[in-house]
C-alpha cells in the first residue's frame, strides 16, 4: 500500500489485515496513523523505492497523492501486479457488503463515526471505515462480524461513485475541491449521479426534523450531523428504539482533529485542534467556540490548504476568519498543487483585516509554537486546517 499513512489508506490496511492478508506499505514520513499501524503489526517503511514491492505481491493499492511514475507503481507495472487506487479498492470491498456511504461537503467524518457507533451500540456489529481516529476505538477502522459496512465517501475526483450503496447519506453540498469541480453545477451533477447509484438517499429534507439529545461535542453543526446519523440508523434498523440511538449519540466523544481538546498551553491558554479547511467549516467552528467559551478570546492558527481552494473561496475565507478575535495565517500548504504566486497568506491576512478582523501572516510552525506559548488564560486557541499544523500545537504543549 503506497501512501499507507493516509487516513483512508490506513483504515483499509486494517481491513485487509482483519481479513487475513499480509499487508505492508510505505509513506513519506511518520504520523499518528503509521504509528497505529505499527502497533497492529503492519510493516511500514519510510521512503518510496522499487525494492519495497516484492515479487509475490498480489495487489498494490495507492493513494490519490501517488502518481503513476512512483517507483513502487513502476515496479508493480513491470511485474504485472494488479494496481487499484484507494477508492477503487474500497469499492471492491463494498460490493460484498450492505454498504451505507456517508457523503457531503461538511460533516461526513463525524456523521460516519456517529452512525458507526450507534449501530455498534445497538448490537448490529458493523464494519466501519471513517476519515479520522474515533476516540473510543482509537482507530479509523472498526471490524464487525455483520454484513453492514459504514464508509465515509469523498466526492473529490468523483471517488464516491465507486460505491452503489444500499443507503447514501448526504450531509450537505457546497462548492469545494475547486481544482477538480469547476462550478457548483458540476459538483451537483456528481452528487446526482451518486444518488442514482444508491437504493435509498438520506439528505437534509429527510433528517432535518429528527430530534437528537444534548451532545458532548459542541456546535449546531454537530447536531445536524447527529440528525443525519439518526435518520440513517432508523432506516437501517427500524425496530430499534429512539432511546438506544439517543443514548449512543449523547455519549459520543468525537474524533481526532474535530474540535479536539489538546491541553493547556504554558501561558495558560486552552488549545484545541480542528480540521476545518473550508470557509463554512471555519465559520461554524468559531461560532461553536464562542458559544462554548463565552468571554474568552478565540484565536486561530490557520494553515490554508491548496492554492486553488484559497484562491477560489478567498473572500469567504476572509469573512470567516474575521469572526475570530485573532488569526495567524501560515503559508499555503500546496499539497498536490504547484506554487501559485497569485495567492498567499499575506494577501489573506490583509483581506481579513479589511473585513474588520485581526490577522497577521506567520512564517512557519516554529513561529506558531512560540506564539502559542505566549497566550494567556483568557484565550482559547485553535490550530486549524487540513495540513499538519496540529504538530506545532503539540510541540507547544510539550
Amino acid at each position: 500500500m503506497v501512501g499507507i499513512g493516509g487516513i483512508g489508506m490506513s483504515a483499509l490496511a486494517q481491513y485487509f489485515v482483519h481479513e487475513g492478508a499480509l499487508v505492508a506499505g510505505s509513506d513519506r514520513e511518520e504520523s499518528p496513523t503509521t504509528a497505529m499501524l505499527a502497533e497492529k503489526g503492519v510493516a511500514v517503511v519510510f521512503g518510496q523505492k522499487e525494492e519495497n514491492v516484492s515479487e509475490d505481491t498480489e495487489l498494490l493499492v495507492y493513494s490519490d497523492a501517488v502518481p503513476a511514475d512512483n517507483p513502487e507503481r513502476v515496479r508493480a507495472t513491470t511485474l504485472g501486479i494488479m494496481q487499484r487506487s484507494y477508492f477503487e479498492a474500497l469499492g471492491d470491498v463494498a460490493k460484498t457488503k450492505r454498504t451505507i456511504a456517508v457523503a457531503g461537503t461538511h460533516g461526513k467524518t463525524t456523521t460516519t463515526a456517529m452512525l458507526g457507533r450507534m449501530l455498534v451500540d445497538a448490537g448490529l456489529d458493523p464494519t466501519v471505515v471513517v476519515g479520522s481516529i474515533v476516540t473510543e476505538w482509537r482507530s479509523n477502522f472498526r471490524a464487525g462480524s455483520s454484513d453492514l459496512f459504514v464508509v465515509e465517501a469523498c466526492e473529490y475526483r468523483n471517488h464516491f461513485l465507486a460505491f452503489r450503496p444500499e443507503v447514501l447519506v448526504i450531509t450537505n453540498i457546497e462548492l469545494d475541491h475547486t481544482d477538480f469541480f469547476k462550478s457548483s453545477d458540476e459538483l451537483e451533477s456528481a452528487f446526482e449521479e451518486a444518488r442514482r447509484r444508491a437504493k435509498t438517499v438520506i439528505e437534509e429534507s429527510t433528517y432535518k426534523h429528527e430530534r437528537v439529545p444534548e451532545l458532548l461535542v459542541p456546535g449546531e453543526f454537530n447536531k445536524e450531523n447527529a440528525r443525519a446519523a439518526k435518520a440513517a440508523a432508523k432506516l437501517i434498523a427500524p425496530n430499534v428504539s429512539d432511546e438506544v440511538w439517543d443514548r449512543s449519540l449523547a455519549s459520543y466523544k468525537g474524533t481526532w482533529r474535530r474540535f479536539e481538546y489538546k491541553g493547556r498551553l504554558p501561558g495558560g491558554a486552552v488549545l484545541y485542534d480542528d480540521y476545518a479547511h473550508h470557509p463554512t467549516a471555519i465559520a461554524k467552528t468559531v461560532t461553536a467556540a464562542k458559544e462554548k467559551f463565552p468571554g474568552k478570546k478565540i484565536v486561530l492558527f490557520f494553515h490554508p490548504h491548496l492554492y486553488s481552494r484559497t484562491r477560489d473561496l478567498f473572500d469567504a475565507f476572509a469573512a470567516a476568519l474575521a469572526a475570530a478575535d485573532g488569526v495567524y495565517i501560515l503559508p499555503v500548504y500546496a499539497a498536490r498543487e504547484p506554487h501559485d504566486p497569485s495567492v498567499s497568506n499575506k494577501m489573506l491576512a490583509n483581506a481579513v483585516n479589511a473585513k474588520g478582523g485581526h490577522a497577521q501572516p506567520v512564517v512557519d510552525f516554529a513561529e506558531v509554537e512560540k506564539l502559542l506559548s505566549t497566550l494567556g488564560a483568557d484565550t482559547v486557541a485553535f490550530t486549524m486546517g487540513a495540513g499538519d499544523v496540529y504538530k506545532a500545537g503539540e510541540s507547544a504543549l510539550k
